[in-house]
């Protein structure tokens, strides 16, 4: 009896021992505190994803990007020569001739005016002044005439129109020698005009018309008595 005892009082201490380290390992259970926000008050903010976009085309196929247009810079296009002149008027000449002469060519004109010089007479006067007045009395295509008076330039170049273009000049005693030298022939040949020389008192001293040839002139002489 006294042995078992001791065993009884072994065995108690042992498992009085166990029971402490197993109360001890056994974990503490926090409760959880309750939010006194509503959740309708909580603000979701979700993350933008670019949308992809669709490159597929028919049956599936990829279609290409589009790329920006590309143009070159277009050089500025002339069918005159670039050509230098001293002359503004040298160089409005000549192109128009070049565009007359093409134009004659098409449409196989050449050359209808007179090719020699044309003298209108010589008419007397005891007017003080003259006015002169021409126009070209077909179709309006760019003749050209050169004016002078007793061999000198009064007008380097004017473009005759259908309507009357001209000018006032005072008579010098004795002769007063009108030439009109055909510039050009324009586009529709020859070059044609009606002129008129009117004395100070409205009296048409001469009226007459012109078709002339390139460098051709036309000759009139007023004399002042």
């Amino acid at each position: 009896m006294k042995s078992v005892l001791p065993l009884i009082l072994v065995i108690l201490f042992v498992a009085k021992s166990f029971a402490q380290i197993e109360n001890q390992n056994k974990s503490k259970t926090i409760p959880a505190i309750e939010s006194k926000k509503d959740s309708s008050d909580v603000i979701v903010v979700k993350p933008i994803i670019p949308e992809k976009k669709d490159n597929s085309g028919l049956n599936g196929m990829n279609v290409p990007s589009v790329l920006p247009k590309f143009e070159m810079p277009q050089k500025s296009f002339s069918m005159l020569p670039q050509e230098q002149f001293g002359n503004p008027g040298e160089l409005f000449d000549k192109r128009f001739q070049n565009k007359s002469n093409d134009i004659k060519r098409e449409l196989n004109l050449g050359t209808k005016g007179s090719k020699t010089d044309q003298f209108f007479g010589e008419i007397k006067t005891k007017s003080k002044k003259v006015r002169v007045r021409y126009r070209d009395y077909g179709e309006q295509d760019g003749d050209l005439i050169r004016v002078f008076i007793n061999n000198n330039v009064l007008q380097y170049r004017v473009l005759l129109a259908n309507a009357f273009g001209g000018f006032e000049i005072d008579l010098k005693e004795g002769q007063n020698v009108f030439d009109f030298l055909a510039i050009n022939e324009g586009y529709l040949v020859p070059n044609t005009a009606h002129f008129q020389i009117i004395d100070e008192d409205g009296n048409v001293l001469a009226s007459d018309m012109w078709a002339l040839s390139q460098d051709v002139k036309a000759t009139i002489i007023i004399t002042k008595e």
